[in-house]
């Protein structure tokens, strides 16, 4: 009898263990979560260690404050390999010309939360920069204009960012 209480006893307590790491596990994914929502788009960016053409781009055009407030702001984040493809001088000569830069920054970002279940449904968007970008499905891979979207929805306490593989230039007007 004493055999049979025993086994009932370990196999509470491994079924309690389970269940509390599986609790645990849980818990811990979701406050990681919950704790990249709590971060605006500017700091999420900062962190990422890939952003740091755009963060100086951002700071030169007086952008960063605006894009950590409220929003909500989507945004096409082009990573510093983005920057590196432009032609040699480039970067150079926008972070100088801050109407410039602040019109390409603002083509980046569109008003509002849109996520990528929502972008999959557009053929166009309109920015901030007051210029439509396309957005086109090829073969499961979202393109912004030229640009495909290498990772979606990276969710912010003001908006959502998606990262893409090149800077987005508005058609001379």
């Amino acid at each position: 009898m004493n055999k049979i209480i025993n086994k009932i006893a370990l196999g509470s307590l491994i079924i309690l263990t389970l269940i509390f790491f599986v609790t645990s596990l849980f818990a811990t994914g979701a406050k990681k979560e919950n704790d990249m929502e709590k971060k605006d788009i500017v700091s999420i960016a900062l962190e990422a260690g890939s952003f740091k053409t755009l963060a100086k781009a951002l700071t030169e055009a007086n952008l960063a404050e605006t894009l950590k407030g409220e929003g909500p702001f989507t945004i096409f984040a082009p990573t510093d390999e983005a920057f590196a493809k432009l032609p040699e001088g480039t970067v150079e000569g926008l972070l100088k010309d801050k109407n410039a830069l602040t019109n390409i920054l603002l083509y980046h970002v569109v008003s509002g939360n849109v996520t990528s279940d929502e972008v999959v449904k557009l053929n166009s968007a309109t920015t901030l920069a007051k210029s439509d970008v396309d957005i086109k499905v090829e073969e499961g891979k979202v393109f912004i204009n030229n640009s495909q979207v290498t990772t979606a929805d990276v969710m912010a306490s003001n908006g959502v960012i998606h990262i893409i593989d090149n800077v987005l230039i508005p058609e001379s007007k």
